[in-house]
């Protein structure tokens, strides 16, 4: 049985990084995913360049959600880029609190994702469908797990459609999330984030800025590795296929592959669970 895809890009800087994401996009078309994704830089800071990339998505015949990030937004500034996002017939955002640009204070009207998705629901009822954010390892700025979850549970109340998570190693934190939040009456569908491994180096800067686990055993095997990248990324193609496959035998309601602007490990994986 087929499981619906995903891909996140992010907005390229520079006219041949827009070229090279169009020819990554054009590859990754090939397996047919549901929607892609674009972010949104701390503080709105690439705004053009997402709503640009949504828009070159869109244009190629593909459904495109846009990151919105609320941190310094007004309830104005806000009904503006909805309105934007409206005229260029995008149906799906990812609705998040975003992160503070440095030396920022907790400025704008809104403080919480949840807050932002309850002002895009009762403005715009049900012209959108709004994925949230879920920390199945716990968001690094939760005061404690428990806090966590019952912040996700007020997302969902506000008006979330489903969710996608931050990247995980361990399908258990997952499983686990889900049941928790289930139990609280969050009963959307929540859509695992697929990080593929293809730098040891990037993925240990990156999980460390996130707080996303990597399982000991996989954090010795890669630097066991050093600068081999070739047996870094066959290490890792097997690492996550055996992920996406535990999840997929668990029942996910679909998969999100954050791709980094690449199309080969994502393509390679996809064609492992023979879903492309």
């Amino acid at each position: 049985m087929g499981l619906p895809l995903s891909f996140e890009f992010f907005p390229p800087k520079t006219p041949e990084g827009a070229e090279k994401l169009r020819l990554v996009r054009e590859q990754l078309y090939t397996v047919k995913p549901e929607f892609c994704s674009v972010t949104y830089g701390a503080g709105g800071s690439t705004q053009q360049g997402t709503f640009d990339t949504v828009s070159a998505i869109q244009a190629e015949g593909v459904a495109a959600a846009s990151h919105f990030s609320c941190i310094g937004a007004t309830k104005a500034s806000v009904l503006e880029q909805l309105a934007t996002l409206k005229s260029m017939g995008v149906k799906r955002l990812v609705a998040l609190r975003g992160d503070l640009p440095s030396g920022y204070g907790l400025g704008g009207e809104f403080h919480y994702a949840s807050d932002l998705v309850a002002f895009i629901r009762s403005e715009t009822g049900s012209d959108f469908h709004i994925e949230v954010a879920a920390y199945p390892e716990v968001h690094p700025q939760a005061k404690s797990p428990d806090a966590d979850l019952q912040a996700y549970v007020t997302k969902v109340r506000a008006g979330a459609d489903s969710a996608i998570t931050q990247y995980f190693y361990n399908s258990d934190a997952y499983f686990r999330f889900v049941d928790d939040a289930y139990k609280l009456g969050a009963g959307v569908p929540v859509v695992p984030g697929i990080m593929p491994i293809t730098s040891s180096t990037q993925l240990m800067r990156f999980s460390d800025a996130s707080g996303a686990e990597i399982p000991r055993w996989i954090r010795l095997r890669l630097q066991a590795f050093g600068d081999d990248t070739a047996s870094i990324k066959a290490f890792g193609l097997d690492v996550v296929t055996d992920l996406c496959d535990q999840l997929r035998n668990g029942g996910v309601p679909a998969l999100h592959f954050y791709t980094m602007n690449q199309s080969a490990a994502t393509l390679e994986i996809v064609k492992r669970l023979q879903l492309g």
